[in-house]
């Protein structure tokens, strides 16, 4: 059995191609898996409505590819998010956390990253922070049901861009349905900002880690880093996740336009894999 499973985020690849495509492409390119976005566009939020028909045919995709698709990212919050002041926003994030427990559900997904926000393009209150506790109960509730996991995204903001900000979170919900899934250049951004160390924090976060995010960064730039062109100590970080128990891992990275893409899916893999191989060893020793 391996030691672990390395996943890709859907957004690797380009977006022209169908899901059977990306998910040939990621199994070609060396992962083992793929994650799902349900984001805020119409065209991702409209995947949960998918037909019975829909979701038979991306199972079948699965089982011809020979590669799973084992998590969903759920960033489609940040346009209806859960602690949004006008009720009928609110009622909407309810309705895609419903649904996507459900999507997930049918495809065999267990784990739904979530993102740590309540409000996003709106301002910060304590109406809308007691908003987010509230629907975010009922959000663990339904998920609770199926059995599935919702796990907090660390994201770019100040409401929740650490594993210990999460976990309050965690604990004041206090589920096996709610727990983290840190973002590795989100995390580590923070702890520049603070003067902290991402490994400690980290360590806050132990027996309550779903997966990891493996995404590079620079001081404030939170995306489209290519890998080992950023700030973010993956070897380092890799041994600390192993110590804590994670095994699963998604590689976060965009396409953005490159004609080689197929060559950077592969070089991705492997630079992750490289870290992750050796963190592994370090860990069976």
């Amino acid at each position: 059995m391996e030691p672990y499973l390395l996943g890709v985020y859907e957004k690797g690849m380009p977006g022209t191609l169908s899901l059977k495509e990306k998910l040939a492409e990621a199994r070609t390119a060396g992962f083992d898996y793929m994650e799902l976005s349900v984001d805020e566009s119409d065209e991702k939020l409209a995947r949960l409505d998918w037909s019975k028909a829909e979701i038979g045919a991306l199972l079948e995709a699965q089982l011809e590819t020979d590669i799973p698709i084992k998590s969903i990212c759920l960033s489609g919050h940040r346009r209806f998010p859960l602690g949004h002041p006008d009720g009928s926003v609110r009622q909407k994030s309810l309705d895609i956390m419903q649904k996507a427990v459900s999507l997930s559900a049918r495809l065999g997904v267990r784990i739904i990253q979530i993102a740590g926000y309540d409000v996003y393009y709106e301002p910060s209150s304590e109406t809308t922070r007691e908003n987010f506790a509230k629907n975010l109960a009922l959000s663990t509730r339904m998920a609770a049901r199926e059995g599935i996991t919702l796990a907090f995204e660390t994201m770019e903001t100040e409401f929740l861009n650490t594993v210990g900000k999460a976990m309050d979170w965690v604990h004041r919900i206090d589920s096996p349905y709610l727990q983290v899934y840190p973002d590795s250049g989100n995390i580590t951004n923070a702890a520049l900002q603070y003067k902290t160390s991402v490994l400690d924090d980290l360590e806050t976060g132990r027996g309550h880690l779903s997966a990891v995010h493996l995404k590079e960064t620079k001081p404030g730039i939170y995306r489209e880093v290519p890998y080992g062109q950023g700030h973010v100590d993956f070897a380092a970080l890799s041994i600390k996740a192993f110590k804590l128990g994670v095994r699963m891992f998604v590689g976060e990275f965009w396409h953005v336009g490159e004609n080689n893409w197929k060559e950077v899916l592969k070089a991705n893999n492997q630079f992750l894999r490289d870290n992750l191989d050796a963190a592994a060893k370090q860990r069976e020793a």
